[in-house]
């Protein structure tokens, strides 16, 4: 894929004008494609829009009654509450204090650590920052090896409290061509003990991640030029093998690209690409897909892990599912 097409397929990600568009062929509903999924989402459930007038939302996490979530090009993290009230947090949350006007360079990834505070993807500045309530900012990590991180993306702890992340280089003007990219690959890193080491360097665009609820299964969606999900056996401290492709998206499904992901308490996937939520079994079979008028970024399990929160394009989504999702390491209910 040329640079010049990977920057268009992006922007198809990002685009509102997109989303208005889809509003008016296609409807909220979830599609049942194996009996499986009944045990997944009841039969019959309804998908309901929360809030919108967004730009791009992302990185959606639940911590304490209240949903925190990224607009990647308003550049700033807000919160909804359960009443449906929105506020933000944070502005210039990806680091970049005047961005060209509708730029991936906010915030992205967002997930609550072990001390109450929530870890920041910065894709504007390439860096995994400490958000506390006060909304003051701590920085994590910056640089690899003495080098800038692309642009920090999506985040998950691992069961040994380990903190993996991917960092493609989508929050870069250019892209690979930015004259600010300084690291080579575009890799998905684990961080423990003060020690930052890239597990992976062979994807083109890692996005979302994810552990099966054993911790012994590693997922990770790649956005762009191919459109799979990757699954791989987690060893002693995070060593990966038997690498291989779980699930490969046809773009004919859609608009969009692999994004955003999280795993169910049975080990399904819930995994956002072309044809909106897939949810796929840990065979890589798809049992459903949650069908919406927006490109679906990305998505959260909030309350008792029941209540299913998305993230797409300008809008706040929810559902209800039957079986709860796989609760973050550090949760706060």
């Amino acid at each position: 894929m040329t640079m010049k097409y990977a920057l268009a397929a992006l922007c198809l990600l990002a685009t509102p004008a997109l989303a208005q568009n889809a509003m008016k062929a296609d409807t909220m509903r979830v599609v049942r494609l194996d009996p499986a999924l009944d045990a997944v989402i009841a039969p019959g459930t309804r998908v309901g829009r929360v809030e919108g007038g967004f730009g791009f939302v992302e990185g959606p996490v639940w911590k304490s009654g209240r949903l925190y979530f990224s607009d990647v090009t308003d550049n700033n993290i807000r919160a909804l509450d359960r009443m449906g009230n929105v506020v933000v947090v944070l502005k210039a949350s990806g680091g970049l204090t005047n961005p060209p006007k509708g730029s991936n360079s906010g915030s992205n990834g967002l997930i609550t650590d072990k001390d109450g505070t929530i870890l920041v993807t910065r894709m504007g500045i390439g860096t995994i920052e400490k958000l506390d309530e006060k909304g003051a900012l701590t920085p994590v990590l910056a640089k690899y090896e003495g080098k800038r991180l692309n642009s920090p993306n999506d985040l998950v702890f691992a069961r040994d409290g380990a903190l993996w992340f991917t960092d493609p280089s989508f929050g870069l003007p250019k892209m690979d061509a930015d004259p600010k990219k300084e690291i080579k690959f575009n890799g998905v890193y684990r961080y423990a003990g003060g020690k930052l080491t890239a597990m992976i360097t062979d994807m083109k665009q890692p996005n979302g991640i994810g552990f099966s609820p054993d911790g012994k299964t590693l997922y990770v969606s790649n956005s762009m030029p191919d459109m799979v999900l990757r699954a791989y056996d987690v060893g002693a401290d995070g060593k990966l093998s038997n690498k291989r492709i779980l699930y490969r998206w046809a773009q004919a499904l859609g608009a969009g690209v692999p994004d955003g992901l999280k795993v169910d308490s049975v080990g399904n996937i819930w995994a956002t690409g072309p044809g909106g939520v897939s949810i796929i079994s840990p065979q890589g079979k798809v049992l459903g897909r949650i069908v919406l008028p927006e490109v679906v970024a990305n998505l959260a399990f909030a309350e008792d892990g029941k209540t299913v929160y998305l993230t797409a394009t300008s809008s706040v989504y929810r559902l209800g599912a039957k079986v709860p999702g796989e609760i973050p390491l550090y949760y706060r209910k």
